[in-house]
C-alpha cells in the first residue's frame, strides 16, 4: 500500500527547508523503501511511501543511520583537538546506527597523524606568544623577533603542504557515504587544487563554522549514543514531529549554528524580539538538511569545463546578478554567486533526481550559462521537457554584517512551452556581456550601473512573462537609457544597441498609438546623403556626427530632427523635407489626431523610438511586423493639414511641388502658429490649392506640439487625402 504524507515542514523557502525535503526523500529511498516517490505541490513537499505516518516518524528515530560527513582538511572539523567530546561520543558507541559514522571519524584520523602534530607545533608556537606572564611590549618584541617568525614560517608551511597533499590522498582512498559528502563539498580542478560550491561554502565550512562540527553536535543532541541501540532522547520526538509536519516545536536549541541556510533564525542584531538576539535551531533540521544537500555532488563541472569559475562546480549554480529581485543592489554580486533549486510537480523516484541533479548544467545556445539571466533564458527555453515547474532561486549574500547568508531571490516559474518571441533576446546577447564588463569595471559610473541593472530587471520581467507587450516596451526605454549614459558619459566600450530584428515590434505591440508612432519615427528614412535618422542619435561609423536629439524632452527631439534634415536639405540644393515612411510604417491619422490634441505621451515615443531606430531595416523590408492598426478615421485640425502639405518629402501625386519654407518651422517652434498656417497657405495657393482655412490663436504648447508632429511620416495617398480636405474642387 502506497501512503501519500504531506511534509509541510518541508518547503521550498528558506533553503535548509528545501534542503531537509530531498535529505528525507533520498534517506527514505536508500534505507528503507527504494521505490519512494517525491514531489513539490504549492509550498509543501509530498512523499509517496509504503512506510505509514508511524512507521515513517520510527524511521528516522530509530533506524536511520546518518550518513559520515567528516571534513578533517578544516581545522574546525574536531579531528585537530584533544578529547572532542562529540566525536569521542561516537566512537565508542556500539550502536549499528552509527555504523558509518564511526568508519568516516576512522577513515579521516589514519590520514591525520602528521597533520595533527604539524598543526599542534604551529599552535604551540602561537601560544607563546599569548603566555599571560609576559607583558604586552614583551609579547611584540617576540611575534618581531626573527627567531620566532622563522619558527612559526617554517611550522606553517609544514602544514600547509601536508594539507595540500590531504585532500588528494583523501579522494584516493575514501569511499562510502564519507566520499559522498567529500564529493558534495569539493571538486579537484586539473591543476589538483580543490574547488568549492557555493552550497557547502569553501568545503564544508563558513569562515569559523565548520557544518561538520556541528553535524556531529546536533547527533549527540538528539541520540543516546551510550545506548547499544542509538535510542533517540526524548526531547527529539517533538523536534522530529515539528521538522516532517510544521507542527509548533517545543524545546528548540537557541544559540547553536545555523549557518547560512536559515536566515530568519541565524539571530543577531534585529533577528529576534529577544535582547539577545541568539539563534533558533530545530536540531533535526540540522541535519536532514545537510543530508539533502549531498545529492548537489560537484563532479558537473567536469561537463562545464575546465575553465569555469568555482561557483558552477554545483547543479545549477551561476555568478551573481544584482537584479531581477525587489531587494537588488549592485553589493549583492558576490564571488559565492547564485543556485536555482528546481521544484517539480510530478512524483520523481530518488535516481530520476540523481539525474536531473547531474544534468544540472545549462546551455544557451552553443554557451554554457554564467549568469542568472542567461540561466533563466535557457530555462525559458527548456520548457517543462524535464518535469520542472518553478525554480527557487537564491543568492549567496552578505547579509547581517559580513555573514553569508542563503537570500531567497523569488520564484522562476518554467513555461509549459517555448515562448517564440523570446528569441528577440538572442539580438542582445554579445552587447549584454560587453556591457556588464563595462558596469564590472571599476572606474564605471555610478549612472552606467543604475541603468544597466534597470535594464537587467527588465529582462528578467520579460523572461518571466514574455506574452506582456508592457514588459518588452520597459526594455525598449530601458536600452535608450543606457544607450544615452553611453553617448554622454562617453563609456562607448561596449558599444550602442545592436540591430534588432522586426520581430521586437510584435513582442511589443500593445496596442497603443505611442508603439505605432514610434515605430514609424524610428524607421523613416531618404536616399543618399540623408539615409536614416539614427545618426541623429548616436555618431556615425567614421566619426562624423549628426546628433541632435538627446533623449530629454520628446518635443524638443521632434522638432530637432525635422531642423536638422531641412539644414541637410537645403545644404544638398532642395526645398524639401528628408523624411520618407518605411514600408508598412507610415503615420495613421487618427494616431496623427491624438498626438495634436496632445493624447499621446510623445515622451514615451520617442524613448521608445530610439532603441527601436537599432532594427534591422534590411530584414523589415523582406519581413516587416507592423503594429496593429488605429483605428477610426479622426482628421487632425485643418490648420495642421495645410503646414503637413507644406512640408513635404516630395511632390504631390499629380506633380506639383509645392517647396519647404523653413521659416514655417521657426514661426512653430517659437509658438507662432497663426505665422506658421499663413506662411503654409501662401506655400499652398502657389502650387493652386486654395484651402480656405482660418487660424485662432493657439497656445505656445500647442505651436510646438504642431512642429512636433511634422517628425512622424505619412504615405502619398494620405497626402493626397489631405489635399482633398482642404481643397474639395481640385482636380
Amino acid at each position: 500500500m502506497i501512503n501519500i504524507h504531506d511534509l509541510d515542514g518541508c518547503a521550498p523557502a528558506p533553503l535548509a527547508h528545501y534542503l531537509k525535503a530531498l535529505g528525507i526523500l533520498r534517506l527514505v529511498a536508500e534505507q528503507v523503501d527504494p521505490q519512494a516517490r517525491g514531489w513539490w505541490e504549492g509550498d509543501r513537499f509530498r512523499l509517496a511511501t509504503t512506510l505509514s505516518r508511524e512507521e515513517l516518524e520510527a524511521f528516522f528515530l530509530k533506524k536511520y543511520e546518518p550518513t559520515a560527513m567528516a571534513s578533517p582538511w578544516n581545522r574546525g572539523s574536531g579531528f585537530f583537538g584533544d578529547n572532542v567530546p562529540f566525536l569521542a561520543s561516537i566512537e565508542k558507541s556500539n550502536a549499528p546506527r552509527f555504523r558509518m559514522l564511526r568508519t568516516g571519524i576512522s577513515e579521516s584520523r589514519v590520514l591525520l597523524d602528521k597533520l595533527a602534530e604539524a598543526d599542534k607545533n604551529v599552535r604551540e608556537i602561537k601560544d607563546q606568544a599569548k603566555d599571560k606572564r609576559l607583558t604586552k611590549a614583551d609579547k611584540q618584541a617576540l611575534k618581531n623577533s626573527p627567531e620566532y617568525k622563522k619558527c612559526l614560517a617554517e611550522a606553517e608551511r609544514l602544514f600547509k603542504a601536508l594539507k595540500a597533499d590531504l585532500i588528494p590522498n583523501i579522494r584516493l582512498v575514501w569511499r562510502g557515504s564519507h566520499r559522498e559528502w567529500m564529493d558534495a563539498a569539493m571538486v579537484l580542478g586539473d591543476n589538483g587544487k580543490p574547488q568549492f560550491p557555493a552550497l557547502l561554502g569553501t568545503g564544508g565550512n563558513d569562515g569559523r563554522l565548520d557544518f561538520t562540527n556541528n553535524y556531529f553536535q546536533r547527533i549527540n543532541d538528539i541520540f543516546d549514543l551510550s545506548d547499544a541501540e542509538g535510542k533517540p532522547l526524548p526531547i527529539s520526538n517533538n523536534w522530529l514531529y515539528g521538522s516532517l509536519w510544521g507542527f509548533a516545536t517545543i524545546g528548540c536549541q537557541t544559540g547553536s549554528a545555523v549557518g547560512q541556510y536559515l536566515p530568519g533564525a541565524a539571530g543577531g542584531a534585529n533577528g529576534t524580539n529577544s535582547p539577545t538576539g541568539d539563534s533558533l535551531l530545530n536540531p533535526i533540521d540540522y541535519l536532514l538538511m545537510l543530508e539533502g544537500a549531498i545529492l548537489f555532488t560537484a563532479h558537473v563541472t567536469r561537463r562545464m569545463g575546465a575553465t569555469e569559475s568555482n561557483r558552477a562546480a554545483a547543479p545549477f549554480a551561476v555568478g551573481a546578478q544584482g537584479s531581477g529581485y525587489a531587494s537588488s543592489a549592485a553589493a549583492d554580486e558576490s564571488a559565492r554567486g547564485e543556485q536555482w533549486m528546481p521544484l517539480w510537480s510530478q512524483p520523481m523516484q530518488l535516481a530520476e533526481l540523481k539525474h536531473l541533479l547531474g544534468e544540472g548544467r545549462a546551455q544557451l545556445g552553443a554557451k554554457a550559462v554564467k549568469e542568472p539571466l542567461d540561466l533563466a533564458r535557457a530555462i525559458e527555453q527548456l520548457g517543462a521537457t524535464r518535469g520542472i515547474v518553478a525554480f527557487q532561486r537564491y543568492g549567496y549574500i552578505e547579509r547581517n554584517g559580513q555573514a553569508n547568508l542563503a537570500v531567497p531571490l523569488g520564484r522562476f516559474r518554467v513555461p509549459e512551452k517555448i515562448i517564440p518571441q523570446l528569441a528577440c533576446l538572442d539580438d542582445l546577447d554579445a552587447w549584454l556581456l560587453r556591457l556588464r564588463r563595462a558596469v564590472r569595471d571599476k572606474n564605471a559610473s555610478s549612472r552606467l550601473r543604475l541603468v544597466e541593472r534597470q535594464l537587467s530587471n527588465a529582462l528578467f520581467a520579460v523572461v518571466q512573462h514574455p506574452n506582456e507587450s508592457g514588459r518588452w516596451q520597459s526594455i525598449l526605454l530601458a536600452l535608450s537609457e543606457v544607450e544615452a549614459v553611453i553617448l554622454t558619459s562617453k563609456e562607448a566600450k561596449c558599444g550602442f544597441i545592436p540591430r534588432l530584428r522586426p520581430d521586437w515590434v510584435t513582442a511589443a505591440d500593445d496596442g497603443s498609438p505611442e508603439l505605432r508612432l514610434a515605430v514609424v519615427f524610428a524607421l523613416q528614412w531618404d536616399e543618399k546623403p540623408f539615409g536614416a535618422i539614427r545618426r541623429h542619435w548616436i555618431p556615425g561609423k567614421n566619426g562624423e556626427t549628426a546628433t541632435v536629439m538627446k533623449g530629454r524632452n520628446g518635443i524638443d527631439d521632434a522638432i530637432a530632427l525635422v531642423k536638422r534634415r531641412l539644414i541637410e536639405a537645403s545644404q544638398n540644393g532642395q526645398r524639401r523635407l528628408t523624411l520618407k515612411p518605411q514600408i508598412v510604417a507610415s503615420a495613421h491619422l487618427t494616431d496623427l489626431a491624438l498626438l495634436l490634441a496632445d493624447k499621446v505621451d510623445i515622451d514615451r515615443t520617442i524613448a521608445l523610438a530610439r532603441a527601436l531606430t537599432a532594427l534591422d531595416v534590411r530584414r523589415w523590408k523582406t519581413n516587416p511586423r507592423p503594429p496593429q492598426k488605429a483605428q477610426g478615421k479622426d482628421y487632425p485640425d485643418d490648420a495642421w493639414l495645410a503646414i503637413r502639405l507644406a512640408m513635404l518629402p516630395w511632390p504631390l501625386p499629380d506633380g506639383r511641388n509645392i517647396g519647404v519654407d523653413p521659416a514655417i518651422l521657426r514661426r512653430l517652434e517659437s509658438g507662432d502658429a497663426a505665422t506658421a498656417v499663413d506662411l503654409a497657405l501662401r506655400r499652398l495657393r502657389a502650387a493652386g490649392i486654395a484651402a480656405t482655412v482660418r487660424c485662432a490663436v493657439v497656445a505656445k504648447e500647442t505651436a510646438r506640439l504642431w512642429a512636433a508632429a511634422l517628425a512622424f511620416p505619412i504615405t502619398p495617398n494620405l497626402t493626397e487625402k489631405f489635399v482633398h480636405r482642404l481643397d474639395p474642387n481640385i482636380n
